[in-house]
């Protein structure tokens, strides 16, 4: 595939480009500026720096394509399973964490151990007349050269692989429908990265220098040389003190507002479209402003949503009570009577909302029952009130139709047990006392007032004083005891003052 042949060759060339600058460039430049040898032992210390870069090299290609061989089967395979492609999917991810395990493991290791066993060899042999003490030197001044060199792989290997991870996803999509996410797993922390980065962008030329400078002091002007690290440490110490606390207020000024970020994405995921606040003149400011715009756009977004949701099950209601002139509107007055019981007893907002959509639709499945026995003038049969005892299950049954099934799952227990008694004499499970469910044993009272106080063909509806003395009487027996009993005390202090 065109794509990973396109990907490897830009992981390899950025990775020789790197290579040839800190081992050839930087370390020969070094070398041949500080130490003062003859043109033969300069040419020896590149032979050895050559032939360390050779086997640095051997090693670390056998590694890099160990690490990106599940990449590349899963690339090049047709039939590529989907766990192939998803494990190629993260050790893409892991990739510029890997080129940074590289350059610290095989290549500063299958670089420096050869070169140290190659100079000490050399000097001991008289090959080399440089003081066995440089070695030590040497090795620092590689561990800071790899440093530099892992920090601009990595950023480096960052930008080539979204390429390959756009692919793969799409690969999965197509293939099995799948589309892979982090889901906000963070491999290497924006933290990490900018505080790594800038301490070694803010110390590495500094220890570089004072190396270079302690070994070529050493040459020309031995009794200077010899308080150097004394002043020199002080002078590293104050260069790393003063890099850490500038990263460190750097890596701060970039973590806050990604703080804030993920803050208040965390409070949109709840359900709570709440804005941020602003408090910034850099791109950040541009960010959160975007943020804040689609917070709102969602707030637009619910409320419509929210008001859309009301009108349908206001119209579902209506269009049950329209079957019925003699109960015109009494799913709304249940709807109003129910969220009365709620905050009397002290439900939630949340709570209250889904008692009041559930009271809209109580009485839904009465759209099954055949007009002859919905519209009965006279008293019904017992096999007409049997038809009529089915329509708690029936209205169950035809919100369980409703796609998505979890949105009308909320309003199902409601609607099913509305018509249970406490006394457990009620249909049409013949539940009890607070095994029914609570918004069930609420509309039951709403439900027994208003038909108590609406007009019947068959007979005037009493007053409200008579229904609320019966709500008295059937409390425990046919309503709960605290909903029917705080109904009818907010009912009568109602009556009072009327």
């Amino acid at each position: 595939m065109q794509l990973y042949k396109s990907f490897l060759r830009q992981l390899i060339r950025n990775y020789m480009i790197g290579s040839l600058i800190a081992v050839l460039l930087v370390g020969g430049a070094l070398m041949t500026t500080t130490l003062n040898v003859s043109y033969i032992e300069s040419f020896r210390l590149l032979s050895i720096l050559g032939g360390s870069f050779v086997v640095m090299l051997a090693v670390e290609l056998f590694v890099f394509f160990k690490h990106i061989g599940i990449i590349r089967s899963a690339l090049l395979q047709e039939d590529a399973a989907l766990d192939q492609l998803e494990a190629a999917y993260l050790r893409t991810h892991r990739m510029p964490s890997l080129a940074v395990y590289r350059i610290y493991g095989p290549h500063l290791l299958g670089m420096s151990i050869p070169a140290l066993i190659a100079t000490v060899w050399m000097i001991h042999a008289g090959l080399l007349s440089i003081p066995l003490s440089y070695i030590w030197i040497a090795v620092l001044g590689a561990v800071m050269v790899a440093s530099c060199h892992a920090m601009i792989e990595f950023f480096l290997t960052v930008a080539a692989i979204r390429p390959i991870v756009r692919e793969l996803r799409r690969l999965a999509l197509i293939r099995y429908g799948v589309d892979f996410s982090l889901e906000g797993h963070v491999f290497t922390s924006i933290r990490t990265k900018f505080l790594l980065s800038a301490m070694l962008i803010g110390t590495c030329p500094l220890f570089l220098f004072s190396l270079a400078v302690r070994v070529h002091m050493g040459q020309f002007y031995e009794e200077i040389s010899r308080g150097y690290w004394g002043w020199a440490g002080i002078i590293l110490m104050l260069g790393v003190g003063f890099a850490y606390i500038g990263a460190l207020l750097m890596t701060q000024d970039v973590n806050r507002p990604l703080r804030q970020l993920y803050k208040a994405m965390d409070t949109v995921k709840e359900g709570r479209f709440i804005q941020t606040s602003n408090l910034y003149s850099d791109e950040f400011s541009s960010l959160i402003a975007g943020f804040n715009m689609m917070v709102r756009g969602l707030q637009l977004r619910e409320e419509r949503n929210r008001k859309l949701l009301e009108s349908y099950f206001a119209a579902l209601a209506a269009a049950l009570d329209a079957r019925d002139p003699y109960t015109a509107g009494h799913s709304l007055r249940v709807a109003e009577y129910s969220v009365i019981i709620g905050q009397l007893a002290g439900l939630n907002a949340h709570s209250i909302d889904i008692l009041h959509k559930t009271a809209l639709l109580h009485d839904i499945g009465k759209i099954g029952l055949r007009d002859s026995i919905l519209l009965k003038e006279g008293r019904l049969t017992e096999e007409e009130f049997f038809q009529v005892k089915t329509h708690p299950a029936q209205g169950e049954n035809i919100l369980k139709q409703i796609e998505p099934p979890d949105a009308m799952a909320p309003f199902l227990e409601g609607v099913r047990s509305h018509h249970e008694r406490y006394d457990g004499h009620g249909y049409p499970d013949g539940l009890q006392g607070k095994d029914i469910p609570l918004f069930g044993r609420i509309i039951a009272v709403a439900d027994a007032y208003d038909a108590m106080t609406s007009d019947r063909p068959y007979r005037r509806g009493m007053s409200r004083a008579e229904a609320l003395d019966i709500l008295e009487q059937g409390r425990g027996s046919q309503w709960d005891p605290d909903f029917a009993g705080m109904f009818v005390q907010h009912m009568r202090r109602n009556l009072e003052t009327a």
